[in-house]
């Protein structure tokens, strides 16, 4: 199956204050959400297409029966009305559809929209119209290609595809190879937990009630084409009786509060990279900053300067280090020249060298080590937010998420490098110091297209960090050692 393959029937319109949908006749399927409060990142004049089933990024939400002659994501539906809106004042809008096999079963599915929700409740009312019993499961399940979304940063991987999660399994991604595999490594069977498509910024889930048994599934369906859902089971319905069933389905930004409230584990779907135990209580406080100050560029400025005061000991641990290394350079050279052709001689010398003058050759280094967590952490944080994607800062960066458009941070951000660079002791090793030359540039140049929040957390801790090294190295050379 490809996107062309998805039968087309007609299209009801909806239209609330946060979307822009379209749900097909055919199977009564979400076919188009259009995300009215976040821009796409192609067309800042256009919304986000979350869901979609008319390019070669076809994903859709769809939902069905499972048993012979029963309605499934194939069936025609019928709709007394083709175009809906949630009219000012009005808090609520249903859109049903029905299908029906005659003598079989009648089947009504409504959705619920919300104002000012990203949740939409899918609803599926059965009526047996048979005469024996019946017992029907109900599915729910997304519908959608491999290909991550335009406008995902370059040089970083981002997350799209499936997760899973249950109490007892905690938060699995699953990925497309694996389900292209046939890899079923998370609960297939459980009592609680959800379903989800995850693309950068953004996430759909199903969100079926706790207590409820429910069976998971992934599969490949096609082509490039995969699903991943839920099957809930609805009981025995007696002749001319009915049943139903709903399951939420969230479809909308990866906002961490929001996400936290609807179920457990949601806000674990914000892809914090492998240190979301010290990124997700970073971002909290990022977040609580902005609270204070209005503007995510003040935030992330305020917070670098946190960070950087909390290891301001370590800090000033390396670049006294690197300090008393650089006073002692001149020496290092002499021994350089003098064992020239003796590297073991050298390297003896080296190490009496710094006995005699107290120095430890790994004091430059070692308090970095313990800050790289956090720095890696305050990495995947900018770059996950989803409230940094179109937020100023001021003048001419428009937008956090996006790189700078004039270079202007970059280029501030390679002249810092250069000129820690200038005031840091030159590697003993001749190689070394050669690569080292080209760093900034080889950084340069990959942050040239990162978003314009990251750049510029590095640029106010490389400024920090040079005031920082500027200082205790200006205190040695006035003979304070210690």
């Amino acid at each position: 199956m490809a996107a062309s393959d998805l039968t087309h029937g007609q299209r009801i319109l909806v239209h609330t204050d946060l979307f822009d949908a379209d749900i097909d006749t055919v199977g009564a399927d979400l076919r188009s959400l259009k995300l009215n409060h976040h821009l796409s990142a192609e067309n800042e004049h256009r919304p986000v297409d979350l869901f979609e089933d008319h390019s070669n990024l076809i994903y859709v939400a769809q939902s069905g029966l499972l048993g012979d002659h029963l309605p499934n994501h194939t069936s025609i539906y019928q709709s007394p009305v083709t175009n809906y809106s949630l009219e000012s004042g009005q808090e609520d809008l249903s859109v049903p559809l029905t299908t029906e096999v005659p003598g079989v079963i009648s089947v009504t599915k409504i959705y619920h929209f919300k104002r000012g929700s990203y949740v939409i409740g899918v609803e599926t009312r059965v009526k047996n119209l048979s005469s024996t019993p019946l017992s029907p499961s109900a599915y729910f399940q997304f519908l959608r290609v491999s290909k991550a979304p335009p406008g995902d940063p370059r040089f970083v991987s981002t997350y799209t595809g499936p997760a899973i999660y249950t109490q007892a399994s905690k938060f699995q991604k699953i990925s497309f190879s694996d389900i292209e595999k046939g890899k079923k490594d998370y609960p297939v069977n459980a009592n609680d937990g959800w379903i989800a498509m995850l693309q950068h910024y953004f996430v759909s889930a199903w969100l079926p009630p706790s207590g409820v048994p429910r069976e998971f599934f992934t599969r490949k369906v096609g082509n490039d084409l995969y699903t991943a859902g839920v099957i809930l089971p609805m009981g025995t319905i007696q002749p001319q009786g009915s049943a139903d069933v709903s399951v939420p389905l969230y479809a909308g930004p990866q906002e961490g509060a929001k996400l936290k409230s609807l179920a457990p584990g949601l806000d674990l779907t914000i892809d914090y990279g492998w240190l979301t135990i010290i990124a997700m209580p970073m971002f909290q406080f990022l977040s609580w900053i902005h609270g204070l100050v209005g503007n995510w560029g003040v935030a992330i400025i305020l917070l670098t300067v946190t960070i950087k005061l909390v290891f301001f000991p370590l800090s000033a641990a390396s670049y006294k280090s690197m300090a008393k290394m650089r006073v002692v350079q001149p020496k290092m050279e002499r021994i350089r020249q003098q064992y020239a052709d003796d590297k073991g001689r050298m390297n003896q010398a080296m190490m009496e060298l710094y006995k005699t003058e107290k120095i430890n050759p790994l004091g430059g280094c070692l308090p970095m080590v313990v800050q790289i967590p956090v720095f890696i952490s305050l990495y995947w944080v900018l770059l996950g937010a989803v409230e940094l994607r179109h937020a100023p800062f001021f003048a001419w960066i428009h937008d956090l998420s996006a790189p700078d458009p004039f270079y202007i941070l970059p280029l501030i951000m390679t002249a810092s490098m250069f000129l820690q660079q200038r005031m840091s002791p030159k590697p003993a090793d001749p190689v070394q110091a050669k690569v080292m030359q080209f760093m900034p540039l080889a950084f340069s140049f990959m942050f040239f297209f990162f978003p314009a929040g990251l750049v510029l957390y590095w640029v106010v801790n490389n400024l920090l960090s040079i005031a920082q090294q500027w200082q205790i190295t200006r205190m040695m050379g006035d003979g304070v050692k210690s």
